[in-house]
């Protein structure tokens, strides 16, 4: 399928469009409408619910990465009073009607595919793999069980180091695998890549490594399974729609049997997408105590059986001319799977389809493989891949800078995009663009040309500062279907809404997606009472319950306004559509004569008005027009015909204690571009997250290994650091305004924004720093230790 790039005239109509939608709500700070229940403790959690005779459950987990499993004794602990039943994997999977799905539709190719069962049979391949489910009366007593199922484990070489899991002999992460490449994907550029890199005035190479981070959410995943006639399952997900359609039909339910609830979500950040595991594993066990059954997850259990972020290494080659134009880059990119591909999805492909960032490159050519280790598998982690991408590109753009002599801004301004639509090296099209204002703005707000002066001023009295500039395009608004369906038998990522107006006036919105801290309860609502003219307490938004909203594909890639907010504004329309139907009935006139603004039908000929108050009521009378039932409903499903690409500069300001190596951050800039805006008060909050977790990429995060052994280090906070209030980044936010051509409100995505440009951010500017040291590049997290032994290995003993 192709699709048809938008003019400049059709951009303006369809800018003139959104301008039209707005309304009183739309552009303001509305505070959000489920803070009042949240800051009062009157949220709704999964592990909050309860029901009759619930039981608890207790995963036995592998404690090692790589293990055959020679037995299961679960005879002492299925003895222990209260116990209702101890499950291993071979009576799971006589209940089993299909594995665990592999959401990876994204990476073509792919040269194996181990099945993921949702407990271990025969072999253990990362630890924190379920081995046995044990149910019992009570939440202790379940654990206690647990703690008396011995298993028999051979232990086995466990793969953990990318580099060498990809030579040929290696040892293997499935036992019965061949080797552990995932995909081997050529991504080939336009042009003689070789000639370009033989003309170069100046070339660089860098390994550039994103290290394994954890989402770690405020709420760990739960899992409610009430398993009788029909099967209903209280979860912590993103997506309940996808869990519902997947888990049905794992346990060979039909859909229409099986029902997903997702209350009040604590947090998500891409590791609540699909299913786990432990959606399958509960419902099976209440099936088989036959009475509800409640799972909670341990911190400890979240940080070695929950998704991984990230965990991308890239070999980078670019070259650049004398004036700083870019010529040629290639790219070599690892990707640590895990031990199965879980929902890797198209994150790491991602990474490299976006290298290019927001410039001009002749030619970018790109390796990518993905690799099969004895790890928790990777899969989206706010931003899943732009965040990556970005990092790649805009320390490429400083490391070329360094090399030309040339200010990092200057490289960035040579070789900006200009006009759009852009098509970028692997077929993104960039509808809009604005980069020079973006960062014009940036450096404005923090005075690049005065801190230069400071700068040079501080070192020569023995302080070392450092500023960092991060320059990002991102894909959001996934997605189109023709893009995101690989074929006739995947589901495009589309987004559903039915509205409707009650007898009353009041309205209520169903969405397909999930609000997990996004407002959408606010924003949703600010959209419905701008399109339909009424006030905003009069909309209730419902999210999360497969029983009463339309299949939707839940909230991740920044896609809840964009496909999301315009399903809302569709249906509106409609709704709209069939008013004014009902209104000329009423005003005994045509169609044509009656227009609708601000929640007023008028007659053109005679001035004579109906609210839309009226006609929702008069809609479930009597004597409606021929062809108009009763009421007023409408169910919309949009499918956008692109992504819709939010750009932006962030800058950061730091100083390095050269004699600890701690980092402090003095000043962050944020210019974001998410389109028009529907409240400022949201998107502000959305930026000032995203930027705080991707400083703690930078600084603090990481998911370790032993280099020996590939067993995981750590298994709390104690020693995976995540920020405290203590770390909160001094944040200025700001914006530009381009409307996207792509829906009619104008709206880009904004979820993500925050993390895309922020890590990069702060490793330039230690770079910047650091350079009188002759430190030239910094790998994250750029930790006290690690900056100290950079400083002090480099440092020129008299400086000491």
């Amino acid at each position: 399928m192709t699709i048809r790039l938008a003019t400049s005239e059709t951009q303006e109509a369809v800018r003139e469009a959104g301008r039209a939608s707005q309304g009183p709500y739309s552009g303001q700070s509305v505070p959000r409408v489920e803070d009042s229940r949240l800051i009062r403790g009157q949220g709704q959690y999964v592990d909050d619910f309860t029901t009759s005779n619930v039981a608890y459950a207790e995963i036995v987990r592998s404690p090692l990465p790589h293990a055959r499993i020679r037995g299961v004794d679960t005879s002492a602990a299925a003895a222990l009073p209260g116990v209702l039943g101890v499950f291993t994997g071979h009576d799971i999977v006589i209940e089993l009607h299909a594995l665990l799905p592999v959401i990876a539709a994204g990476v073509p190719n792919r040269r194996q595919t181990p099945p993921q069962y949702p407990i271990a049979i025969d072999e253990a391949v990362y630890e924190g793999e379920p081995v046995a489910v044990v149910v019992a009366d009570t939440r202790y007593g379940a654990a206690d069980a647990a703690e008396l199922v011995a298993v028999d484990y051979e232990p086995l070489p466990a793969v953990h180091d990318l580099d060498a899991a990809i030579v040929e002999g290696s040892g293997v992460t499935h036992a019965d695998a061949a080797d552990n490449i995932g995909w081997d994907v050529a991504l080939p550029g336009e042009g003689d890549v070789d000639a370009a890199f033989a003309g170069a005035a100046v070339t660089v190479t860098q390994r550039i490594v994103q290290q394994r981070v954890c989402a770690a959410s405020i709420e760990c995943r739960s899992v409610l399974a009430d398993y009788r006639d029909r099967l209903t399952v209280w979860n912590s997900s993103q997506m309940p729609h996808f869990n519902r359609m997947y888990v049905a039909e794992g346990l060979g339910l039909p859909e229409s049997k099986v029902r997903f609830i997702s209350p009040d979500v604590g947090g998500a950040f891409g590791s609540k997408m699909g299913p786990y595991a432990e959606d399958y594993l509960i419902p099976i066990a209440s099936k088989l105590v036959g009475r509800p059954v409640k799972w909670t997850e341990t911190r400890s259990e979240n940080l070695s059986s929950t998704s991984h972020g990230r965990g991308q290494v890239f070999d980078i080659e670019a070259a650049a001319a004398a004036d700083g134009t870019l010529l040629a880059m290639k790219i070599k990119q690892l990707v640590d799977i895990g031990a199965y591909f879980g929902r890797t999805g198209a994150n790491p492909i991602v990474s490299v389809q976006l290298s290019g960032g927001c410039y001009r490159w002749p030619i970018i050519e790109a390796r990518s493989i993905g690799v099969l280790t004895n790890k928790m598998w990777t899969g989206p982690y706010r931003g899943a891949g732009r965040p990556e991408a970005t990092h790649l590109v805009e320390r490429v753009m400083d490391l070329l800078a360094h090399e030309l002599h040339m200010d990092p801004v200057e490289i960035r301004r040579r070789n900006f995009i200009t006009r759009f639509p852009h098509v970028n090296n692997f077929g993104f099209t960039y509808d809009s663009g604005g980069y020079h204002g973006a960062l014009d703005r940036a450096l404005d707000a923090i005075d690049y040309t005065g801190f230069r002066q400071r700068q040079a001023d501080l070192r020569a009295r023995g302080r070392f500062l450092g500023i960092g500039v991060g320059c990002y395009v991102e894909i959001s608004g996934f997605g189109p279907s023709w893009q995101t369906a690989a074929d006739d038998h995947e589901i495009g990522l589309t987004e559903s809404a039915v509205v409707r107006m009650h007898p009353s006036g009041a309205v209520s919105v169903f969405a397909g997606t999930h609000s997990h801290g996004q407002g959408h309860a606010t924003s949703f609502a600010q959209i419905a009472a701008d399109a339909l003219g009424v006030a905003l307490a009069d909309v209730d938004v419902v999210e999360g319950d497969t029983s009463n909203t339309p299949f939707g594909h839940g909230t991740y890639g920044s896609r809840s306004t964009p496909v999301g907010g315009m399903a809302v504004y569709t249906a509106c329309q409609r709704i709209i559509e069939k008013g004014t139907a009902i209104a000329a009935h009423l005003l005994h006139t045509s169609i044509d004569d009656v227009s609708f603004k601000g929640g007023i039908f008028t007659d053109a000929a005679t001035g004579e008005r109906r609210s839309i108050k009226d006609v929702t009521l008069a809609s479930y009378n009597r004597g409606l027009p021929d062809g108009i039932e009763q009421g007023m409903e409408a169910t919309a499903f949009f499918d956008p015909p692109n992504f819709t690409w939010p750009f932006g500069t962030h800058i950061c300001e730091v100083e390095v204690d050269t004699h600890t190596g701690v980092t402090k951050i003095l000043r962050y800039v944020a210019v974001d571009d998410c389109g028009n805006i529907i409240n400022p008060m949201l998107v502000e909050g959305q930026i000032h997250g995203g930027v705080l977790q991707g400083v703690a990429q930078a600084l603090l995060e990481e998911v370790q290994y032993s280099e020996e052994d590939g067993q995981r280090l750590g298994g709390t906070f104690l020693d995976y650091l995540v920020p405290t209030i203590n770390e909160m980044v001094p944040t200025e936010v700001y914006h530009t305004v381009t409307p996207t051509p792509t829906n009619s409100l104008g709206v880009k995505g904004v979820g993500e924004a925050g993390t895309i440009a922020s890590s990069v951010a702060v490793i330039n500017a230690i770079c910047d720093a650091l350079e009188p040291l002759g430190v030239r590049h910094v790998e994250m997290p750029a930790s006290p230790q690690r900056l100290w032994h950079l400083i002090h290995d480099g440092m020129p003993a008299a400086l000491r």
